[in-house]
């Protein structure tokens, strides 16, 4: 997705010149959106939605550039640049590739592949045109050299000169960042592949990378304009070359990523000083525009030697342990340990086997009653995602829903979920009765997704049930990290009548105010404030107090986890409205569920 924003100041002009530009993309959206940014800097530009439209459109008619996506069907971009550049007429089309994949292996599959540069997604327009200027630059350059060639020779020696200062500022534009002036990927893994070379001839040579990631960034561009991202990036690069090792070369990688590399140490432990000078030099606040910013960043630390045999497998290893350092927490550093390529490798091996587990149907939603807790019947059931895979058996969500939601397929998943629950719904209501309902869980990534709203109606509109029968649980994190966007997003469930609870009540943000903003329907109570009350039945601690405001409020109750007598008759006593829990049943496939709703059992 492109993302708008004030253009900075730092953009060169647009080229007059005609310039033909290939822009290939197989989603509509992100094809108009880049087509309207070039075409309103002067570029002529064509547009392709398959690999294959493309290669026919570069040649028939050669572009001075090419925007390439990666993940396309049929034929992948890397396939689509291996056959450009494998075919003389247009290989030497200088090709930028785009893509939402940000780890250093497939943005080094890109550049082996031919690309000239790589754009991850969501990218920003001012990043697009200052890397589209400097290709157009790069391809214009080459044109005038070709041109300066076929003039006469008595002109050989100013050309000569001519080219040496283009291609001066030609390379300082290529291994420079634009905004910051540090060197940039490009240059930072020259010289990481020379001190690899270096320790190889020299085994006793030790040498560190340390990879840097600013925590939350895209709140502050989100909050103040990419502008103000831009102003405080270079303080922040500021700050990072201030505290930098004397030997040490710091390096912008794009976004809010910096590198660090380390090409001479005795100990470890010199790394770690490194690290911890970041940190340290991190802790005052910014000011920017008349705001008081706090950054914390994420560090991974690798030690090179001459055991590693590629610089980007070092700098994938740094990666793994940036992203274990903001497991933990914000402002931290870990030290890479193989183990740690173990679990990429495993969380890999469970992301494909993820992708297949939808492909394939594998999934299973069971169903836990939510029980009427005066009345002692069945309200309702919380629908429960279960994965059944072909040779492990049962898996619980624990063990793949993260990994769902860090790639983005717990999108999908969740859809059809809501999709499969409701459908399961209507055939109980038509059996049982009309006034059962059901609880569908929606992931953070899943409630800022644009296209919610629409698959909510278009589940409402093939199931016939009633949107007030529809209870869509979001954890309060869901709604606090992005409180504009959760309010337009609930305001249109409101319309539709569709209920919201906020699930696990009381262990998120816990701010009250949001209950008065947005239109909550229900509480759940999470399960570790219910198993407070079997250890001390006069002190139930937070369970009367949110009974309490939620009644204030007319906000529904339920309580989750309900696993004993002794909890029950306390919840009875605070006259909480629902309850779910071992007590009543555990989560049941269709069929179990079925059987429990004919039976319409009491407790």
């Amino acid at each position: 997705m492109l993302r708008s924003s004030t253009p900075s100041t730092f953009l060169t002009e647009p080229i007059t010149l005609e310039v033909d530009i290939l822009v290939v993309d197989d989603t509509p959206e992100n094809l108009r959106l880049l087509c309207t940014l070039l075409s309103r800097q002067g570029y002529r530009v064509r547009k392709a939605i398959s690999g294959e439209m493309a290669i026919i459109a570069a040649q028939s008619a050669v572009p001075d550039l090419i925007l390439l996506d990666i993940m396309m069907p049929t034929m992948s971009g890397y396939e689509v640049c291996q056959q450009l550049k494998a075919n003389p007429v247009t290989a030497d089309i200088p090709i930028i590739f785009l893509s939402a994949l940000n780890e250093p292996f497939d943005k080094v599959t890109a550049f082996q592949a031919g690309g000239s540069d790589y754009i991850t997604k969501p990218y920003q327009f001012e990043e697009v045109l200052a890397r589209v200027n400097h290709q157009i630059l790069l391809r214009l350059a080459m044109k005038k050299i070709h041109r300066l060639n076929a003039e006469l020779e008595r002109r050989v020696e100013e050309r000569t000169q001519a080219l040496e200062c283009a291609n001066a500022k030609l390379l300082k534009l290529a291994l420079n960042d634009s905004l910051t002036g540090l060197p940039n990927r490009v240059q930072f893994m020259q010289q990481l592949e020379q001190v690899l070379h270096e320790s190889q001839v020299n085994g006793q040579k030790q040498f560190a990378v340390l990879f840097l990631d600013c925590d939350r960034f895209k709140v502050v561009n989100d909050s103040l304009g990419h502008a103000a991202g831009d102003h405080l990036l270079l303080a922040i690069a500021q700050r990072l070359h201030h505290c930098l090792a004397p030997t040490g070369t710091l390096a912008r990688f794009g976004g809010d990523e910096f590198a660090i590399l380390i090409p001479q140490m005795e100990e470890v432990d010199w790394a770690i000083q490194q690290a911890k000078a970041v940190l340290q030099a991190m802790e005052p606040p910014f000011h920017l525009e008349a705001q008081t910013i706090f950054v914390t960043v994420s560090i991974g630390i690798v030690l090179g030697s001459h055991d590693y045999e590629r610089a980007e497998h070092l700098m994938r290893d740094a990666d793994t342990a940036m992203y274990q350092a903001k497991l933990t927490g914000r402002g931290h550093y870990r030290l890479f340990e193989p183990t740690m390529h173990m679990a990429a490798l495993q969380q890999l091996e469970l992301e494909s086997a993820l992708r297949r587990a939808i492909t394939q149907s594998e999934f299973q939603v069971y169903y836990q009653p939510i029980v009427n807790l005066q009345k002692g019947v069945i309200a309702g059931f919380e629908a429960l995602i279960r994965w059944l895979h072909p040779e492990k058996g049962l898996i619980s969500p624990a063990e793949f829903i993260p990994t769902a939601e860090e790639t983005g397929l717990i999108v999908p998943i969740g859809y059809w979920i809501l999709q499969t629950a409701c459908e399961q719904l209507q055939q109980w209501q038509q059996q049982f009765s009309p006034n059962l309902s059901i609880s569908v869980n929606v992931s953070a990534r899943q409630f800022t997704d644009t296209r919610l709203i629409e698959q909510i109606d278009n589940t409402l509109a093939n199931t016939q049930i009633g949107p007030d029968c529809l209870k869509l649980e979001i954890t309060e994190s869901a709604i606090m990290d992005n409180p504009e966007l959760a309010k337009a997003t609930l305001e249109q469930l409101r319309k539709r009548q569709v209920q919201l609870s906020i699930d696990d009540f009381g262990t998120g943000y816990s701010s009250l105010s949001y209950l008065h903003s947005f239109p909550v329907n229900t509480l759940k109570i999470d399960r570790s404030f219910i198993q407070r009350i079997d250890r001390d039945c006069d002190k139930p601690g937070l369970v009367p107090v949110i009974i309490n405001i939620a009644k204030s409020m007319g906000i529904d109750v339920i309580a989750e986890g309900i696993e004993t007598s002794i909890q029950l008759q306390q919840l009875k006593q605070l006259c909480c409205d629902f309850g779910q829990g071992f007590l009543f049943s555990k989560p049941l496939n269709a069929a179990e569920a079925a059987q429990l709703l004919a039976q319409n059992p009491h407790w």
